[in-house]
């Protein structure tokens, strides 16, 4: 099982690269860098390639709207090529109010789009002069659309790899089922090792008859939040404000993904309280609504003894990668925190 963390999009450059060496030298196997609409992650993955040797550094994620299918498969060669083959594409469909809100881009048609783009970006990185004729993206542009002039061409540079590794981030059934058809590797949000299958495992199912053996089996990757220690149950209340915002927030009343996956988990009282309270403007209400027990669950937060348990119940429910978020007040902690998770996934 391997360890990896997201980094912020909102700090400086200089500062997270000191602190990625640190955690680099701690054991930590790869590193997400969000992109949401502050910096590019492009500039700080190009940076962290420079000052890194090991780790394995990730989009986590590149939203599929914001750039196109080739220009996504040109970033990636670019930065496996930087990284001298380091780099893992993670993308994902993001939400209408980045895409539209920020790139003034229509949200429309996520899982058409996604399945398009993985395809032209392999065909990119294998430097084949690129053809697609779908329903999002005709590439060369016909003649009915276009000039005419434009003609199939293929990527000028060799890659350092003709796959590189894509994740995709999903959540609903669909996506789910797409994901692991077709990709190398699937990040879950607030994953639940013993209700994950209650809740994915038919859409997985799905996806992997359709899978190509070429893409070997499915990585996971959970994205606990990590606090090993014998007092830091208060650090349960830290969580509850993210999830009061997804489950309660994130959509209306009735289009919420996150909520329906609470309540897929068995929490639908709780998932109702919490989005009704946050939508009223109840925040610090909805927060304290969301359970104990679901914050236990999809976290790593307790004793080592504890922590110990929990994680090899998210290598037996399938989890590849704890991609984790150590709470902690400043680097340091954060460092002694995945050297503490290393010891006990290598145990």
């Amino acid at each position: 099982m391997r360890i990896g963390t997201m980094i912020t999009y909102s700090g400086g450059f200089t500062e997270t690269v000191a602190e990625v060496a640190d955690l680099e030298r701690a054991g930590l196997d790869i590193i997400f860098m969000a992109e949401a609409y502050s910096f590019d992650a492009v500039s700080q993955l190009g940076y962290l390639a420079a000052k890194t040797s090991r780790v394995q550094l990730a989009s986590g994620i590149f939203q599929i709207y914001t750039r196109t299918p080739s220009l996504m498969a040109m970033t990636a060669a670019g930065l496996d090529y930087v990284s001298d083959g380091r780099f893992v594409l993670g993308i994902g469909a993001s939400g209408p109010q980045v895409i539209e809100g920020f790139h003034g881009v229509p949200y429309d048609s996520p899982l058409g789009r996604t399945r398009e783009l993985v395809d032209i970006c392999r065909q990119v990185w294998r430097r084949e002069p690129v053809r697609h004729d779908g329903k999002h993206y005709q590439i060369p542009l016909p003649l009915e659309k276009g000039t005419g002039l434009g003609k199939p061409l293929k990527l000028i540079n060799h890659p350092v790899r003709d796959r590189i590794p894509i994740v995709i981030a999903a959540l609903g059934p669909k996506n789910v089922a797409l994901t692991a058809e077709i990709a190398e590797g699937w990040q879950p949000i607030f994953y639940h090792p013993e209700r994950a299958n209650d809740a994915w495992g038919d859409a997985l199912a799905k996806g992997k008859a359709a899978r190509d053996p070429s893409l070997g089996e499915l990585e996971v990757y959970a994205g606990p939040a990590l606090a090993i220690g014998d007092d830091v149950d208060h650090l349960l209340d830290t969580v509850k404000p993210h999830l009061a915002l997804y489950i309660g927030g994130m959509g209306a009343r009735g289009k919420n993904f996150y909520n329906d996956l609470a309540c897929r988990y068995g929490y639908e009282a709780e998932a109702k309280t919490i989005q009704d309270l946050y939508l009223d403007g109840k925040k610090d209400e909805a927060a304290a609504a969301v359970p104990d027990e679901l914050v236990r669950a999809i976290s790593l937060i307790g004793p080592e003894g504890y922590v110990r348990e929990r994680v090899a119940a998210f290598r037996e429910s399938g989890a590849t990668t704890l991609n984790v978020k150590a709470l902690a007040p400043d680097s340091a902690g954060r460092v002694a925190q995945i050297e503490r998770l290393r010891a006990i996934v290598d145990a």
